[in-house]
């Protein structure tokens, strides 16, 4: 699920009457606040008990006002992909809303500390969330460190231009559910492979393969199909189908869900597929990673429609062990003074050494060689933005000449980071 969050501080402010951690025989009411605070929009049972069965109710917070649910938050228990492949454990901060009645009295802000305080006890080097309302969190301490890659595809006039091997990949229509651990199984392969990347808990899997008719929008139920080589599955694409009739013929759309392989041809099998299906003209996809092959595989990109929107947002607990979980791919020995008001015990100095191999971070009292807050250290974490253009915004400072290029190119990744999934 999507965070938000309506409290902000501001004029008018009061405390909040007490923050507890919530008992699982008031995750419904904590639930339908969180609901209330997104608009009242009711869901199926269905969703609400996958959402009820996934919550772990000790890494979550309820706000009261007296007798009165008035915030909630969660933190999910994730590992996240870093450069270099490491699983980093990470707090999933989310279903995070204020009601509209305790906007600007410190709900929010109240209840990030708590959390951030209990990230921290808990030994989580970082935290992660996305954002409804991307202008909120920065103040926090969180950056947008990956984005996604959504396109409308005129597949009437497009075509793809597919590598060698695609020809020997079988692709088979099959039931979501009844191949959904063949999938899962894909989806794990492809995890450590690019930064941003989640490891699914048990239970995760089902939210691909959750089908309201609500969230339909008109079009088919959930369809699957699966790529094999040699009978073992190499990627999957789930999507609908959306048909459409004019005066001139049929004008349907694909709408891609999810897709996954673990080989080039089998990406590329799949995409020819999904641009081919009969009685469609257009495919829409969300939320892709920036560098994703089939934008080269195309006839002509503007007839994509392509658009870029922020994915993850990451939030450095723990400086030194965040910055040391990952690696570097190239040579980087600088001290990075760090600013961090909302998280003291991170500001101060920090020497990063470290390579392809590995990294150490600890505290120091050597002059510093950049100057950063956490926020911006947060997007640049994954690879996926640059020191280098943060500082030409203003948002990272050189204090030693040749310090930035050195770590801009170090903090790079060679794919893109991406966020496969919300939560």
């Amino acid at each position: 699920m999507t965070t938000e969050a309506t409290g902000t501080t501001g004029r008018g402010r009061s405390p909040v009457t007490e923050l507890r951690v919530v008992r699982p025989q008031d995750w419904d009411a904590w639930y339908d606040t969180l609901l209330l605070a997104f608009g009242g929009v009711d869901e199926s049972d269905e969703e609400r008990a996958l959402w009820k069965g996934l919550t772990p109710c000790e890494r979550s917070l309820g706000a009261w006002d007296a007798d009165e649910m008035v915030g909630t938050a969660g933190a999910f228990d994730f590992r996240l992909t870093v450069p270099g492949g490491a699983s980093v454990p990470a707090a999933g901060v989310t279903m995070v809303g204020v009601t509209a009645t305790h906007r600007r009295r410190g709900v929010l802000t109240s209840m990030m500390r708590r959390q951030l305080d209990d990230v921290r006890a808990w030994g989580e080097p970082l935290a992660v969330l996305t954002a409804s309302e991307a202008a909120i969190y920065g103040r926090f301490g969180y950056g947008a460190a990956t984005f996604g890659l959504s396109a409308e595809i005129d597949t009437g006039r497009v075509r793809l231009s597919v590598p060698e091997g695609t020809d020997d990949v079988r692709l088979r229509y099959a039931d979501p559910v009844g191949v959904l651990d063949r999938c899962e199984a894909v989806y794990a392969r492809t995890v450590p492979r690019r930064p941003g990347m989640l490891a699914r808990r048990p239970g995760w899997e089902r939210l691909a393969v959750l089908d309201p008719e609500s969230e339909r929008g008109g079009a088919s139920p959930l369809q699957c199909v699966v790529a094999e080589r040699d009978g073992e599955p190499v990627g999957y694409a789930r999507f609908r189908v959306r048909p459409e009739w004019t005066d001139t013929g049929h004008n349907g759309q694909v709408v891609v869900q999810e897709l996954a392989a673990v080989e080039p041809a089998a990406e590329a099998a799949l995409w020819r597929f999904l641009f081919g299906i009969d009685l469609t003209t257009s495919l829409t996809v969300r939320g892709r990673p920036l560098d994703e092959a089939w934008q080269h595989l195309v006839s002509d990109v503007r007839r994509c429609r392509l658009r870029v929107r922020d994915g993850l947002f990451v939030r450095l607990v723990d400086v030194g062990a965040a910055l040391e979980a990952r690696t570097y791919q190239a040579p980087v020995d600088v001290v990075v003074e760090v600013e961090d008001h909302f998280c003291p015990w991170n500001a101060g100095r920090w020497r990063l050494s470290g390579d392809t191999k590995g990294a150490s971070c600890a505290p120091t009292a050597d002059a510093a060689d950049l100057a950063v807050t956490v926020r911006e250290l947060g997007a640049a974490y994954l690879g996926g933005v640059s020191l280098a253009s943060l500082a030409a915004a203003g948002r990272v400072r050189e204090l030693r000449a040749g310090a930035l290029a050195q770590a801009s190119l170090a903090f790079g990744s060679s794919v893109a980071p991406w966020l496969p999934h919300g939560f």
